[in-house]
């Protein structure tokens, strides 16, 4: 399960580009001839922070939170990439109920309606954190 998981955060990485961060440092600018050979298939119109912003938000929510923190820290970021993280404050589509239904039903052992008296369908903040 493990495994899937890494696959799927390094395809998600490098579909958006975010091997751009790695092959930017000079200790591995020699790999960015053979980065771009492998990866010939993708499109990085977007900018930098936008790919990063939107690969956060596919990875899911764990992922968002992370990309909330670092937003907070302006002294370690560049400005593009903190200003669009920042977005994760209040600006990330709701997580699919069912999803959240499933894992909750994973985690318990039992329907979420039998873990909490009361569990709303419908999103009231989709930002995690964030303020309804």
């Amino acid at each position: 399960m493990r495994l899937l998981r890494f696959a799927k955060i390094l395809h998600v990485a490098l579909k958006h580009g975010l091997d751009e961060f790695l092959l930017g440092h000079e200790r591995f600018r020699w790999l960015r001839p053979a980065a771009h050979t492998l990866t010939f298939w993708r499109t990085l119109s977007s900018p930098r922070a936008v790919r990063l912003r939107v690969a956060l938000q596919e990875l899911g929510p764990i992922f968002v939170k992370f990309g909330q923190a670092l937003s907070t820290r302006r002294d370690l970021l560049p400005t593009d990439i903190a200003d669009e993280l920042a977005m994760l404050q209040d600006r990330v589509p709701p997580f699919p109920t069912d999803e959240v239904v499933a894992t909750i039903g994973r985690v318990y052992g039992r329907p979420v309606d039998s873990v909490f008296r009361a569990f709303e369908r419908v999103p009231s903040a989709s930002a995690p954190g964030g303020v309804a």
